[in-house]
């Protein structure tokens, strides 16, 4: 016997954040999954559940496509517990759609992340928490001066044969790869004829090692400003004269994205509002590059698999190495949000859109997720006025914060 439909959902008194604009004491109307209307005025149809958002916002869900984990657990811990703990957390924190992403590791590794991140995936109910778009394949092909805080033993150069086995289904969207890297541009061409968003990441490319990964396909750069070349580093790859590296690529090239880690510890200020005034919300991506202690207390932990990931601490604010430098982040998208609106010139629609529609077209979700319109998916927030998460509802189900 089947389920019978959940009753339509009418969210009410709050304004509405728009690509564009704000609409003020406005609603949405979610039917079957769906929202099925927007704007001011929206009568309750009969038997429908009334939420009230008190004079709040009323936000798109938001959509994480760079995250490693949350709450404890690593989504390379290669479990389905792990990554329905992570998928929990990050709902809590106004994520409705995110992409588990994998860190450097062994080749088992890396598939039992895969696999349990299959599992999630097709077993996923709304109580689970966060749904999965798809896996970020991001580690394990880095340069080997640009691993950052993941494990050293488990960076490599591509491998055909490795990663055919990845890319054997639709689960990877997004993948990644060093593009100074050799075997670079066959792994992007195979991305590519997967319809992935292809990125480089972790990389100490120069212009012209960019441009050949742009025909191949490459049309995003990871975590802006971490863990790239610039100028300075690629003076010491090369010699002079001094060349031209991932930030002046990205700069100058309209069809390149990029993200930002905005949680006031990564960047400063006035990068973030650069980032924003040049590439635009368009072009802008928020993530939380997050690893497995946000929500947890200040301690130490294992960047990856919980078996052998490299080790890192948290204060709270952001996970570092000490006497290294940072590792990754421990704070929600919520967070970054909340950093974005403050501290740049970016308006609320901008910031929003930063973190649900533009991380939404990029990974080709865009006609069915990512902002409030007719037709889409039912991913709604009520954040109250100081931006904070109140209530989540992914496909139009209430998903608990407990």
């Amino acid at each position: 016997m089947k389920t019978p439909p959940a009753p339509p959902l009418l969210i009410q008194n709050g304004t509405l954040i728009l690509p564009d604009k704000l609409i003020v004491d406005g609603a949405v109307l979610c039917e079957r999954g769906r929202i099925k209307a927007v704007g001011k005025g929206i009568a309750a149809p009969k038997n429908a559940v009334v939420m009230d958002a008190k004079g709040g916002y009323i936000s798109p869900g938001f959509i994480d496509i760079h995250v490693h984990g949350g709450a404890g657990a690593d989504f390379m811990d290669g479990t389905v517990p792990a990554v329905r703990t992570a998928l929990k957390a990050h709902a809590r924190h106004g994520t409705t759609s995110i992409f588990p992403t994998t860190t450097t590791g062994a080749p088992v590794q890396i598939m039992a992340m895969l696999m349990a991140c299959r599992e999630a995936k097709r077993s996923w109910e709304p109580g689970h928490g966060s749904r999965i778009a798809g896996v970020h394949l991001y580690g394990p092909y880095f340069a080997p001066d640009k691993v950052g805080c993941h494990s050293r033993e488990g960076r490599r150069a591509p491998d055909a044969e490795e990663y055919a086995r990845w890319f054997r289904d639709d689960l990877v969207r997004i993948a990644t790869c060093a593009a100074e890297l050799p075997g670079a541009e066959a792994f992007y061409q195979m991305a590519r004829k997967k319809r992935c968003l292809i990125t480089c990441g972790h990389s100490n490319a120069n212009w012209a090692e960019m441009a050949r990964a742009f025909k191949a396909g490459m049309r995003h750069v990871d975590h802006f400003w971490c863990a790239m070349s610039s100028v300075a580093s690629l003076r010491t790859r090369f010699g002079t004269p001094m060349q031209a590296s991932m930030e002046q690529f990205v700069l100058a090239t309209a069809e390149m994205s990029t993200e930002v880690i905005a949680d006031g510890m990564h960047l400063a200020p006035e990068l973030l509002d650069f980032a924003f005034r040049m590439k635009g919300a368009q072009r802008l991506c928020l993530v939380t590059d997050c690893n497995r202690a946000m929500d947890m207390p200040p301690g130490r932990y294992r960047f990856g698999s919980e078996d052998d990931g490299s080790f890192f601490e948290s204060d709270g604010r952001v996970g570092f190495v000490p006497g290294e430098g940072l590792a990754s982040s421990v704070m929600g998208l919520d967070h970054m949000v909340r950093h974005m609106k403050k501290s740049t010139s970016a308006t609320l629609p901008d910031a929003v859109r930063m973190a649900s529609l533009t991380p939404a077209e990029r990974t080709g979700m865009g006609k069915t997720c990512g902002s409030l319109e007719e037709g889409k998916l039912a991913d709604v927030l009520v954040l109250n006025r100081r931006l904070e998460v109140q209530r989540t509802f992914i496909g139009g189900v209430e998903v608990g914060h407990e």
